[in-house]
């Protein structure tokens, strides 16, 4: 296999923020690598260096002689030209059209567009669009994208996630949306204090890794702290004592001491209490909705109960952020009713952030919602909350204006929920959130028991949080889908837009009833969990032996011929166990389970 990107002791640092710290890897030919880690830790800047856009302070990138490298920025400049002039260049319009690559990456993001339109007259997520057909227009050798799926609706992430597991190209993307790293990635870099680690697999593999790997650390921490434990109570038996310890034993256990890591850096999301809600929380009732090219909502009537948690899909503006303000009664419908239930304490999470004074603090933000709140037992400030989400020091005192995208949406969601709401309706929460963030969200809306409705592209969190999905068409009524997301795509591919009915307690009762499935005897039953029994027994066994494989490779750094054996023999159980997997839902699936 080639090698496409080599890095060699690569040192990187901004003022005294340290990104990259003697960082060393490669990218060969083939390999398709996600990037993840905290806003601010550096994957921005190990794209850059890696694509030789930016120069490293020390260190060495070699690229493969003639290197084709595709590199989409997160900002880019536009020339003033048309759409057409800038994705396809000086291309004829008989090569494009022949071209069906081409005929699908214009048909997957600027399909319905006019070329001719001027790039000047588009709007931001509108003009992403053409900068990343432009790219995917071009061979490459390798192709660099840096949050790729920022502007893409659901549809159009699946449309990406497809084309781009199709091309022959080399992948590294940073992106915050996990799904799309499952679905593309075969490999994990994690980017954080100036280091990189590497997982085989993309999200999901990635995250298990890490569990055993942090296991495995923790295990190893234990173990230590043990020894610090009885170092230093050997130390405090007094001060004549300690004079005649050996000089040895007090040194090891300075070093112990020192060596203690500092508190990890992140971002605490709590629990916070929720006012109990009644039957009614919201009623809508005959509502319609039109600008002037099309209808939104169409004499929708529809019921928010207690405790529902919805997710909200659709084209964009098929009217998902109108249905939110309609919910929140920011905007009054056309026609029809809005019935809010008394004990209703609603919050909603918009898409802008402009409410915010850029000039104001962010600790002066909170305390116009609330000084105090109570936890538990325990009162917190305003202060000490900012601290929770991550506001450290003078963080707490910087203008509003000033902070990034991601701290701006963590301050509003912290005002947000500063003031115990029971409703949340939340429009794109994950904007500019990394994904530690996104999962400590996620464990705060696993526990929370009012009623949410959210939409968001990010399939990966919009599944995780929420009970069922719901989907505005473009044609003014909103869908019960039981299947989800991959039933919205389907139907979307089908073109069967035009056939959903206004959702009601009949239908969803119906869709929600589950379909019966062939009879299966008693002996196929049988057969099948012993199948599954002795599927999980090789997976287990499988499971030990990765472990194993892991301390030996750690234990093996410098010995690259082992190293590769032991990387060898990981790969075949992983392929293993993929395959033991399959054969697991397989059986499932026969007996219902």
């Amino acid at each position: 296999m080639t090698n496409l990107v080599n890095l060699q002791d690569v040192s990187l640092a901004y003022g005294p923020l340290v990104l990259l710290d003697k960082v060393s890897l490669g990218v060969d030919e083939g390999e398709r690598i996600g990037v993840v880690g905290r806003n601010g830790g550096g994957k921005s800047t190990l794209i850059s260096v890696l694509s030789g856009i930016t120069e490293p302070d020390s260190g060495r990138v070699v690229h493969n002689r003639g290197l084709r490298v595709g590199f989409l920025h997160q900002r880019d400049d536009f020339p003033d030209t048309t759409v057409g002039e800038f994705v396809l260049g000086d291309m004829a319009e008989h090569e494009w059209a022949g071209n069906a690559r081409i005929r699908d990456i214009l048909r997957g993001l600027l399909g319905g567009w006019d070329l001719n339109l001027p790039m000047s007259g588009l709007s931001g997520g509108e003009r992403r669009r053409s900068g990343l057909a432009r790219l995917l227009v071009d061979d490459h050798d390798l192709i660099v994208l840096d949050e790729p799926t920022n502007h893409l609706d659901i549809e159009g992430i699946a449309w990406l996630a497809g084309h781009l597991r199709d091309r022959p190209e080399a992948l590294v993307v940073v992106t915050h949306d996990r799904w799309f790293l499952d679905a593309v990635t075969t490999r994990t870099w994690e980017v954080g204090r100036g280091a990189v680690e590497r997982y085989e697999g993309g999200y999901a593999a990635y995250v298990l890794a890490k569990a055993e790997r942090d296991r495995q650390a923790a295990a190893a921490e234990d173990r230590r702290q043990n020894l610090m434990r009885k170092e230093l109570a050997w130390l405090r038996r007094g001060a004549p004592a300690r004079t005649s310890k050996p000089k040895f034993r007090i040194e090891a256990a300075n070093q112990l001491i020192a060596n203690e890591p500092p508190p990890r850096d992140t971002v605490e999301l709590v629990r916070f209490a929720s006012s109990r809600l009644g039957k009614t929380v919201i009623d809508l009732k005959k509502v319609s909705v039109s600008i002037p090219d099309r209808t939104l909502l169409d004499e929708l009537t529809w019921q928010l109960g207690p405790g529902d948690r919805v997710g909200l899909v659709g084209v964009n503006g098929a009217g998902k952020s109108t249905l939110l303000k309609i919910l929140a009664e920011e905007r009054e419908p056309d026609s029809g009713t809005v019935r809010t239930g008394r004990t209703v304490r609603l919050a909603h999470l918009s898409q802008n952030v402009a409410e915010l004074d850029p000039t104001a603090r962010p600790l002066q933000a909170v305390m116009d919602v609330r000084e105090h709140i109570t936890i538990g037992k325990r009162d917190y400030t305003a202060s000490q909350m900012l601290e929770k989400f991550g506001f450290r020091g003078e963080r707490q005192w910087t203008p509003i204006g000033d902070l990034s995208g991601g701290e701006r949406r963590r301050l509003q969601l912290l005002r947000l929920l500063m003031d115990e709401p029971n409703v949340l309706l939340l429009d794109e929460p994950t904007n500019d959130l990394d994904i530690e963030t996104l999962t400590e969200l996620e464990d705060l809306l696993d526990g929370w028991p009012g009623s949410l409705v959210l939409v968001s592209h990010d399939r990966y969190f919009l599944e995780r949080i929420t009970d069922r999905v719901l989907a505005l068409m473009g044609d003014g009524t909103l869908a019960f889908l039981p299947g989800g997301v991959d039933e919205y795509l389907e139907r979307r591919a089908a073109g069967a837009g035009d056939a959903t009915v206004p959702l009601g307690a009949s239908e969803v009762a119906a869709a929600e009833k589950p379909d019966e499935g062939p009879v299966v005897s008693a002996a196929e039953r049988r057969a099948a969990q012993k199948e599954m029994q002795r599927v999980e027994r090789r997976m287990d066994k499988i499971a030990k032996r990765e472990a194993q494989l892991h301390e030996q490779m750690a234990e093996a750094a410098d010995d690259y011929t082992r190293l590769a054996e032991l990387d060898a023999e990981v790969r075949t159980l992983a392929a293993e166990k993929d395959e033991l997997e399959m054969v697991w839902l397989e059986q499932a699936e026969l007996i219902g389970d």
